[in-house]
């Protein structure tokens, strides 16, 4: 028996529902990232193809990464040594990050030379890794106690390394840069993963509902007292211009509006079939960020209503196919990381639609895969390197389950 799983290579487990979606998303990013930067770097003097190769050279780096985490063991990542290295590393560069030269009145990137880091970005799956730890370290408390297993029946944490305390500190650390578009999908990646972790059903139906009154009471208040009262607030300051264009971004076109109102005329100048790739007028100079935060606007504005659906499908098979394999999988680690991996790119995908639209406040949040930024696509493919790696373990498992089957019943 044991010699029959050593004939098969890991290689034959390969997830290619998974892999595909995964390059095509990545090959229209490089040809997207190319079309919003080159007019960008031809104005500035540089290279047009400046960008692309930069990005073309994370994806590479990309490429290797995934193929080193699919071949490793995944009882490393179990390891409470290395989980609490990680996030020791991850508090240390977000700390960092505060003594190098912010970008938009906001901290958070690393730069040496050429080479720059968001350590934010890292944190979106160090977390969803970090609490599939934690969780499924207690499964069995968790059937028993449900949520309070999770709290040790304290709601105030007493203990250095509890997960609320960690998470906390992390989160704050985020939002204290600032950059609230990423501290969003990390506090909601945190809520996914608790709704995840074994509880009673119910608690996601509690932690929604927060989520949307707190949301209702924020906005309707702002709303109410006009956006003045966030420029009070002495580190969050900045976003009352973003919170003024979300309710009516044609009031002031020229400066809090500016980006919304002219993401809008993009999307209405693509129509149906879109202006065709590299066409665009917005990303000429009129259109801010158009090559990061508002990178999906162009794409609309180039490939059309269905061409961007088109990606949209694709993106979303993708993230459908990695919720199935954390359903299917029997390890709740691994159940945890894939359903952690696959909420995060949801959440990312819809705050950043719902930035460019009009629907939420913008953000500043990248669209995955074709927003330019390194670290984005460099984190989005280990997640998936990480993905593949625990299908494929629970494939070999499963195998070996059929076998061992068959040879008691032999």
């Amino acid at each position: 028996m044991d010699n029959q799983l050593k004939q098969i290579d890991k290689r034959h487990f390969l997830n290619y529902s998974i892999l595909i979606p995964y390059l095509i998303l990545s090959i229209i990013g490089l040809i997207m990232v190319y079309s919003t930067t080159s007019a960008v770097q031809i104005r500035a003097g540089r290279s047009a193809e400046r960008s692309f190769v930069t990005q073309a050279a994370f994806w590479g780096v990309s490429l290797i990464g995934i193929f080193i985490i699919y071949r490793m063991r995944l009882s490393f990542l179990r390891r409470a040594r290395v989980v609490n290295v990680a996030i020791l590393v991850e508090i240390l560069l977000l700390i960092a990050s505060r003594f190098f030269t912010p970008v938009n009145g906001a901290y958070g990137w690393i730069s040496f030379g050429a080479f720059t880091m968001q350590p934010a970005e890292y944190l979106k799956l160090i977390i969803v890794w970090f609490l599939a730890y934690k969780f499924s370290a207690i499964q069995k408390d968790i059937s028993i106690y449900d949520y309070q297993a999770l709290t040790k029946g304290r709601w105030i944490p007493n203990r250095v390394n509890d997960w609320r305390l960690v998470s906390l500190i992390l989160l704050l650390l985020v939002a204290s840069l600032p950059d609230l578009g990423n501290a969003t999908i990390i506090a909601l990646t945190i809520l996914i993963m608790v709704s995840v972790s074994g509880v009673g059903h119910r608690w996601f139906s509690v932690i929604l509902g927060a989520v949307v009154g707190i949301s209702t009471i924020v906005l309707g208040s702002i709303s109410i007292l006009g956006v003045k009262v966030v420029e009070r607030i002495p580190v969050f300051g900045y976003v009352a211009k973003r919170f003024e264009a979300f309710y009516n971004p044609f009031v002031n076109q020229t400066s809090s509006g500016l980006q919304l109102s002219h993401s809008y005329y993009a999307m209405s100048n693509g129509g149906w079939f879109g202006r065709g790739l590299g066409n665009s007028v917005e990303k000429n100079g009129y259109l801010p960020e158009a090559h990061t935060d508002f990178a999906f606007s162009i794409t609309i504005e180039e490939l059309g209503l269905i061409g961007a659906s088109l990606i949209l499908a694709i993106l979303f098979f993708l993230i459908l196919r990695i919720i199935i394999v954390g359903i299917r999988a029997r390890n709740p680690f691994n159940a945890m990381m894939a359903l952690g991996v696959a909420g995060m790119l949801l959440i990312q995908t819809f705050v950043n639609i719902g930035g460019i639209s009009g629907l939420i406040p913008a953000t500043g949040v990248t669209f995955p895969f074709i927003s330019q930024g390194g670290s984005s696509l460099l984190i989005i493919s280990i997640a998936i390197g990480f993905v593949l790696n625990i299908d494929a373990n629970e494939k070999r498992d499963q195998l070996q389950r059929e076998l061992e089957f068959g040879h008691r019943v032999g």
